[in-house]
């Protein structure tokens, strides 16, 4: 059998068209969709990351919540400019209940802070230790947020047991007059 020149060029036809369409279509689509499928891993990563920040900001936002509920209760504890004489009179009450004479009271200047009043009242009492032991106990009790600072106990010297406290007590407050 002999070949002819139709022959050759219908083999050559055969095989050039597929390594025709390996170089012209397929090698070109296969580098499409490697890139797509690059393009595809880099956006499945920046979802992922995306999910990660939306449940970190929903925790934030959770978080946030709680620490606005818990802002809001020791609020609750601030009295507001009117109760201050209130507590006041609570704490001599609760001196003279422990025991304690009346209190002696100095009140100092407020001082304002970032969204509260600080009120300093200087206090002098004598009694037993042991009804002042009672009345700082009845104090820390009090649902009100105080400090009590520059604390002296002096023994009396004619009595046994008996004691001088001289104190800083510091009852925060709201102020609702905008005092500045």
């Amino acid at each position: 059998m002999k070949a002819g020149w139709r022959e050759i060029m219908l083999a050559g036809v055969l095989v050039g068209i597929p390594v025709a369409s390996f170089f012209l279509v397929f090698r070109p689509q296969n580098r499409e969709i490697k890139a797509a499928r690059g393009e595809i891993e880099h956006k499945k990563g920046v979802l992922d990351k995306l999910r990660q920040e939306s449940a970190r900001s929903d925790d934030l936002a959770k978080s946030n919540a709680e620490i606005g509920e818990r802002i809001k209760q020791i609020e609750a504890r601030l009295p507001s400019t009117k109760e201050v004489e209130l507590i006041v009179r609570q704490v001599a009450d609760l001196c003279t209940a422990s025991g304690m004479t009346f209190p002696e009271m100095k009140t100092g200047k407020a001082i304002k802070s970032a969204t509260y009043m600080e009120q300093p009242i200087e206090l002098s009492t004598d009694g037993l230790f042991s009804g002042f032991y009672d009345f700082v106990a009845k104090l820390e009790q009090l649902p009100r947020i105080t400090k009590m600072t520059d604390l002296k106990l002096r023994r009396l010297p004619d009595a046994n047991g008996r004691l001088e406290a001289k104190f800083t007590l510091s009852i925060y407050y709201q102020d609702e007059g905008g005092t500045k």
